[in-house]
């Protein structure tokens, strides 16, 4: 994996560069986080869901690694796509169609084809993909920031992120600013009363408890500062 990422230019002006070899290094990263994370995932779950969040999740990223095997992608936007469309073929509940949906769109915004290391998207460019990501989810979960969920975690890391590129930052520390805010977001869920999904249900009662997509979504922006700053 250390040889994938040199590909994409890990030496002089290419190291900024996110193209196809570290696309794929942060897709094997958030698979290792999730497999790590899987029982503390499954435990938020369970104080306010259905308990298995973590185990969906661990059995998606699993598949997606199985498709990327066989994968052969021009570009770090067919890599990303072929990860949502898994994702949302293999992941159960609500967070396999979320997750699909921003992993499609971030793809979307990003290049299909082989590009050289001097052309891959810079940091500002991945920074609209995210973006982009984020409005999928909204879309299809129809969550505002405040309603316990998903967003809660991916609102604040955009932000940092887009902060971070405004003020000079390159790609790995606009990332770095991006996990740092999307893990704050996911800790400042734990006084929040669920307004969207099964959480919802319980009212009050949900309050109290960290949300369990904010903290998986969490993982990922941390999973993308790792192989960013490698």
């Amino acid at each position: 994996m250390d040889n994938a990422v040199r590909d994409d230019g890990a030496e002089g002006g290419a190291a900024e560069g996110f193209g196809t070899a570290r696309a794929e290094a942060w897709v094997r990263a958030i698979a290792t986080a999730v497999e790590k994370e899987q029982d503390r995932l499954t435990e938020l779950d369970s104080a306010i869901g259905d308990g298995d969040h973590g185990s969906n999740l661990r059995r998606g990223f699993a598949a997606v690694l199985t498709a990327l095997d066989g994968l052969d992608p021009a570009g770090p936007g067919a890599l990303l796509n072929r990860t949502g469309t898994t994702l949302i073929s293999k992941v159960g509940g609500a967070s396999g169609p979320l997750y699909g949906k921003a992993f499609r769109a971030i793809g979307a915004a990003l290049p299909d084809t082989a590009l050289p290391d001097t052309a891959l998207p810079d940091a500002a460019a991945l920074g609209e993909a995210l973006a982009a990501g984020l409005d999928a989810i909204r879309a299809l979960g129809k969550a505002e920031p405040g309603d316990k969920t998903i967003v809660d975690a991916y609102t604040p890391a955009v932000a940092a992120y887009r902060t971070a590129v405004a003020a000079g930052a390159g790609l790995p520390g606009a990332a770095s600013a991006a996990a740092a805010a999307a893990e704050q977001g996911a800790r400042d869920t734990v006084p929040l009363q669920a307004r969207k999904g099964r959480a919802s249900y319980l009212g009050p009662r949900s309050i109290g408890h960290q949300d369990p997509g904010a903290t998986s979504t969490a993982l990922i922006f941390r999973a993308l500062a790792e192989v960013t700053a490698a």
